[in-house]
């Protein structure tokens, strides 16, 4: 099983994708690894997420595939069964960190505060996911944490783009971004494969 710190060097862009057709789970995971982006990460937010998990990891065995929006404990054990080899989550309580330890899935939790970091740190995790990353504050907020909490390493998302991506992996806490650019949904709809693929080649290009 890989680190997360090793997942999180692997592509400086971590795709965040909502599978709402369970058909174009694999096409759509093997166009954004042949662009350079191995890191998958499958929300669990439409009922299709699970299977799709499960199917990546079974057609695509290049890509590295963690499922998203874990907020529980049963989440946890669900995407671990699917077969995903990191879990992500939006924010972190007591019960989801404890509940992190029982696997050897690592997990990226979300937070948006120093405390709340702090919180974490005492749990063992110091790669965290800054979400929602530009309402919370963006660059200047990453910057800011660097000082105090020097050991922290961050993924950040929500607000990340094409035009602000390069700054915030220029910072030295940060090793890698997540985001949704690259998965235009007219694109997906149309099953228009290669204009994925090129715009993952743009994004593994930062």
């Amino acid at each position: 099983m890989q680190s997360i710190e090793s997942i999180m060097t692997t592509s400086p862009v971590i795709p965040v994708i909502r599978i709402d057709n369970l058909d174009h789970a694999v096409p759509l995971a093997k166009a954004l690894v042949k662009g350079g982006l191995k890191v998958l990460e499958v929300t669990l937010r439409t009922e299709w997420g699970l299977a799709a998990i499960a199917d990546i990891k079974e057609h695509v065995p290049e890509a590295t595939v963690g499922a998203g929006t874990v907020i529980d404990a049963q989440n946890y054990a669900n995407a671990v069964a699917a077969g995903a080899e990191f879990v992500v989550s939006p924010g972190c309580t007591a019960a989801l960190a404890q509940a992190a330890q029982q696997y050897d899935v690592p997990m990226l939790p979300g937070i948006a505060t120093p405390s709340e970091a702090m919180t974490l740190l005492e749990f063992g995790l110091q790669h965290l996911k800054f979400f929602p990353a530009q309402a919370a504050g963006g660059i200047p907020m990453l910057k800011s944490i660097a000082g105090p909490l020097p050991q922290l390493k961050f993924c950040p998302t929500g607000g990340v783009n094409p035009d602000n991506a390069a700054d915030f992996l220029a910072l030295e806490n940060v090793l890698c971004v997540g985001g949704t650019w690259m998965l235009d949904q007219a694109l997906i709809e149309a099953g228009d494969w290669s204009s994925i693929e090129a715009r993952a080649k743009q994004a593994a290009a930062l």
